[in-house]
């Protein structure tokens, strides 16, 4: 209940932006599938997913603030909304700062820590691709330099259109 409560949170805080309310969904649903896929205990799961969710929380002041929605600037502005945002949750302090930790990095894509967050960029960037010409075309460098799980290269693989290595289909997991 604690995850579709803070779901129910963030579309109001969206409030008459279906765009972002449909992106931190997608980001959701791949970090659900993609967590449970690479067999993430369920710990970091529901602090993963919940990053999932929140991921994106400073958008609305980055368009007012910044007039973009840079990752940088997300990462940078991120963190006080966060404490605000969560506070009602009563979340243990490890997985609010590890929320935190995840949300003020998902545009980082060096120093990796753990599967949490290296799902929590997958997943991020698998609906960036969708969303945004850019990011599309650079998958193939992203597939190699960014993406580790089996999981997520299928996936990311199949969104593009590819196949294998070779044109093959993709490999069933």
């Amino acid at each position: 209940m604690l995850k579709e409560t803070i779901i129910a949170k963030m579309i109001d805080f969206y409030r008459g932006n279906a765009e972002d309310i449909s992106h931190f969904l997608k980001v959701y649903a791949f970090a659900h599938t993609i967590g449970g896929l690479e067999g993430l205990d369920a710990s970091a799961r529901d602090t993963l997913e919940i990053a999932a969710i929140v991921h994106d929380i400073a958008c609305p002041l980055c368009r007012e603030k910044y007039g973009n929605t840079h990752g940088k600037h997300q990462e940078e502005e991120s963190e006080a909304l966060l404490e605000e945002f969560l506070r009602e949750f009563a979340l243990a302090g490890e997985r609010k700062e590890r929320i935190i930790f995840l949300v003020t990095h998902h545009h980082t894509y060096s120093g990796v820590d753990g599967m949490d967050y290296q799902i929590l960029l997958e997943a991020d960037y698998l609906v960036n691709a969708a969303e945004s010409e850019k990011y599309g075309k650079s998958w193939k460098a992203v597939r190699e330099n960014v993406f580790r799980t089996k999981t997520g290269i299928r996936f990311l693989e199949a969104e593009m259109g590819a196949g294998g290595e070779n044109g093959d289909p993709l490999p069933r997991i």
